[in-house]
């Protein structure tokens, strides 16, 4: 978290599995110590939720820093929900490293979703420049899986974007 917020919980990203057609298309941040009310103790047909991993073996250059890991392809995408008191809006800005006039930079890093060509549908979201990993670590286990985003030519204009380019994404915060 920023050094002016607070910690609310950490945990591990969750989503929908890269080739199912139905259930939930956002990613959620599940906690590490989840409360479990009436339960059975068999897998039944219904709606499922799967951990999440990095995709991006594909990438001969590498985009993000590895400050805070040595390895990112396959590994589990941890996560943290923030309290920050001070800041009424926070939004996340596509294609931006920089936060527009008045708004400040929580961080910055690059834009990720589901690919293009899987049955699950995912929001896109800001992965910070310096990820990390998950210390369960590398399990390649294709649960809800990020790739970056590029732009696509055509209807979004280029220039200003560029076919192929990795766009990046800065979350700002205003007072």
């Amino acid at each position: 978290c920023p050094p002016y917020s607070n910690l609310v919980y950490d945990g591990v990203v969750g989503g929908q599995f890269y080739d199912h057609t139905g259930g939930g298309s956002n990613l959620l941040c599940l906690p590490n110590d989840p409360i479990w009310a009436n339960y059975t103790t068999e897998v039944e047909e219904g709606g499922y939720i799967y951990g999440s991993e990095y995709e991006i073996s594909h990438y001969s250059n590498k985009l993000f820093s590895f400050a805070n890991a040595k390895s990112l392809h396959q590994h589990n995408v941890p996560c943290a929900v923030c309290l920050t008191r001070q800041p009424s809006v926070v939004m996340m800005l596509p294609a931006r490293t920089q936060c527009y006039a008045g708004w400040t930079a929580e961080y910055s890093g690059y834009l990720m979703t589901a690919h293009y060509n899987h049955k699950g549908r995912h929001e896109y979201v800001c992965v910070d420049y310096a990820p990390e990993a998950d210390p369960a670590g590398y399990r390649d286990e294709n649960g809800a899986l990020l790739y970056f985003v590029e732009a696509a030519c055509g209807s979004l204009p280029c220039p200003p974007y560029v076919n192929g380019q990795e766009l990046t994404c800065v979350v700002c915060s205003k007072y």
